[in-house]
């Protein structure tokens, strides 16, 4: 696996001028993946020092390849950002500056069907960010109620059709024909959900639900406010909508008239 089968970043200079507090400081990469994100930094700031998280260990071999030649100036551990309050006192090194979480899936998990991330091509019912992990899409269907799935397929992935869904895929894992990623598309397009864009929002929803992503997020952005002295940065990317509206929720000021927005247990 090669960090060139990772996308490149799109925000760079954007996510430079927020998260770069210090040329020389120290910075978390929470996300670090195929390192698209830390190479800028490390590139740009001869000075500077990088923490690289991930979950998954086929990015942090990734990654690693790609900043071989800042090897001293990067420490790679793989670890869930939400766990970086605990992480980061095992590391030696000065105070953290600046924070990245870049959340979501890549583009080198989406595309390879073993990963199970796509309705495009047949493979396992993984979604599983950590390529090792034992829990998984398969075993999170063979446990989910129709109530709680309904939920996650329309809070998760804003799928219209969330009900017809949920019962639809529950079926087919009752006739033992959930297997694959190809058997879960199938039972969306029976629901009504076969458009491209409802089943990426259906794949979506269930990938957050295996995960826990919207858990981790929000612990992530509660142990990074812990974590930064005053004057750190945290910078946080988001391309799918519940994630972005679970940010905005974070980043707004506390009003004692407002109740803590809920996320749903998967």
């Amino acid at each position: 696996m090669t960090a060139s089968s990772y996308h490149e970043p799109v925000l760079v200079e954007e996510t430079l001028r927020v998260w770069v507090t210090d040329p020389a400081g120290r910075y978390v990469d929470g996300t670090v993946g195929g390192g698209g994100h830390a190479f800028a930094l490390l590139s740009r700031y001869a000075d500077a020092t990088l923490v690289g998280l991930d979950r998954d260990p086929e990015a942090l071999e990734a990654a690693a390849s790609r900043l071989q030649e800042f090897q001293d100036r990067v420490r790679l551990v793989r670890s869930d950002y939400a766990d970086l309050e605990e992480v980061l006192p095992s590391l030696a090194g000065p105070p953290v500056g600046g924070i990245l979480f870049d959340v979501g899936v890549s583009s080198r998990q989406l595309d390879a069907p073993e990963r199970g991330f796509s309705y495009l091509a047949e493979g396992p019912l993984r979604l599983s960010l950590d390529r090792d992990a034992t829990a998984d899409a398969r075993s999170y269907l063979d446990e989910v109620e129709e109530g709680t799935l309904k939920r996650i397929f329309r809070e998760y992935g804003d799928l219209p059709q969330a009900g017809r869904a949920a019962r639809l895929v529950l079926e087919a894992r009752a006739a033992g024909r959930l297997e694959t990623t190809t058997d879960l598309a199938d039972a969306l397009r029976r629901a009504g959900a076969g458009s491209p864009r409802r089943l990426s929002q259906a794949f979506q929803a269930l990938r957050m639900a295996v995960n826990d992503e919207l858990g981790s997020l929000r612990r992530g952005i509660d142990a990074a406010a812990r974590v930064l002295p005053t004057g750190g940065a945290l910078a946080v990317i988001t391309f799918e909508s519940v994630m972005d509206r679970a940010v905005k929720h974070a980043f707004r000021p506390p009003r004692l008239d407002r109740p803590l927005p809920g996320v749903p247990d998967p």
